[in-house]
């Protein structure tokens, strides 16, 4: 993804703007709807995986961000890749259950971009330097990118993620 700015809070809602493009061609019958998933699914890990590994814990330092928040982003991260592989697995694009699943992501992503954005992200905009901003920014991309030219959006590799963090979901 190429970009003008190294912000890390702008980086991340360039990300979640991106979903919203790739949700509406999901939704989108006449649309190839395996590529916009795949698609979907690689930015999807990458981005919450660079959050986690990069961003999450640098913000933590600061007071005004919610720790709470941080730590009910990644449950929430957790639950969007059970309803993305939920997805993932249904064969047929043009069912119910397509539709169906479709719709469990796309509510269980908006809402937590919704909550990020509103908290986390609100709150490291009036705390962190925008030195430090572009610094995590750069991290980010970096993590997001790598993680996604390993292919952290193929069906094995999110079943794993599954697996392995379905602790954090309550």
């Amino acid at each position: 993804m190429t970009t003008t700015t190294n912000d890390v809070i702008q980086l991340i809602l360039d990300d979640h703007r991106r979903f919203e493009d790739l949700f509406r061609t999901l939704r989108d019958r006449s649309s190839d709807r395996r590529k916009a998933l795949d698609e979907l699914a690689h930015l999807l890990v990458g981005h919450a995986e660079a959050e986690e590994s990069k961003v999450y814990p640098a913000l933590r330092r600061y007071k005004q961000v919610d720790d709470h928040e941080v730590e009910h982003g990644a449950e929430e991260h957790a639950e969007g890749n059970i309803a993305l592989l939920a997805l993932m697995e249904v064969e047929d694009t043009e069912s119910d259950e397509w539709e169906g699943k479709l719709e469990e992501l796309v509510s269980a992503i908006n809402h937590h971009l919704d909550e990020e954005e509103r908290t986390i992200l609100n709150d490291a905009r009036e705390t962190v330097s925008d030195e430090r901003r572009a610094e995590l920014g750069e991290e980010f991309v970096t993590e997001r990118d790598a993680r996604i030219d390993a292919g952290c959006g193929t069906v094995e590799y999110v079943r794993e993620l599954v697996e392995r963090t379905k602790d954090r979901v309550d």
